[in-house]
């Protein structure tokens, strides 16, 4: 639904992105910055919704639409997030790899029933990985200021994107070359015949 207050801007998507803090933590209810951007500029979102951005994010949203964001900016100061970091308790990481399927940003690295580490440079805060987490062994600190560059956090977001898009169509094509693979295997061909006539025989025993 959208907000009274909001129309569309005419002004590009990327514009708007630019602004955002590339955290891709969801807090605004689009899953990422990117969508949340392309929901403004559709003017189905909100000035208001970027937590970690807080009111230094709303005032240039609204400097960059020409919109007077003032009477918005107490609310946003107090639902502000504060900027974070999160830590894994090593010895307690049992190499679930939740964490590293949940993080936006690939900035966790381990691999199955291996410790996991996270590499506080890249780590945008996101709070994503604390949830999935079943050993509750992921702490979120509180920092002056995280050393993550939002480009660079952007690039990973899309590159992480991307990896899972391939990934799916790999398995897509490997499921294609299976089904066909069986449909020209006589033998298989041959099985799935007699397990449609078991079937059959078996419904009209029950008839």
């Amino acid at each position: 639904m959208k907000s009274p207050n909001v129309s569309p801007i005419k002004i590009s998507i990327e514009a708007i992105d630019a602004l955002l803090p590339q955290t891709q933590c969801g807090d605004c209810s689009y899953p990422g910055c990117l969508p949340y951007a392309e929901a403004i500029q559709k003017g189905e979102a909100a000035l208001d919704l970027c937590l970690p951005g807080g009111v230094r994010v709303l005032r240039e949203l609204g400097k960059l639409a020409q919109q007077d964001v003032s009477a918005l900016e107490a609310s946003m100061a107090a639902r502000e997030k504060p900027k974070t970091l999160a830590i894994i308790r090593e010895d307690e990481c049992i190499g679930c790899t939740k964490c590293i399927q949940a993080c936006p940003v690939d900035a966790i690295f381990g691999a199955s029933k291996q410790m996991h580490t996270i590499v506080a440079s890249e780590c945008t805060g996101c709070t994503l990985c604390v949830e999935p987490c079943p050993m509750d062994c992921i702490d979120m600190i509180s920092v002056a200021d995280q050393s993550y560059d939002s480009d660079h956090a952007r690039q990973r977001f899309q590159n992480r994107t991307a990896r899972l898009e391939r990934e799916q169509q790999e398995l897509r094509a490997k499921h294609q070359t299976k089904v066909l693979s069986k449909e020209n295997d006589p033998a298989a061909k041959r099985a799935a015949k007699k397990a449609a006539i078991a079937a059959a025989v078996a419904r009209s025993k029950r008839k």
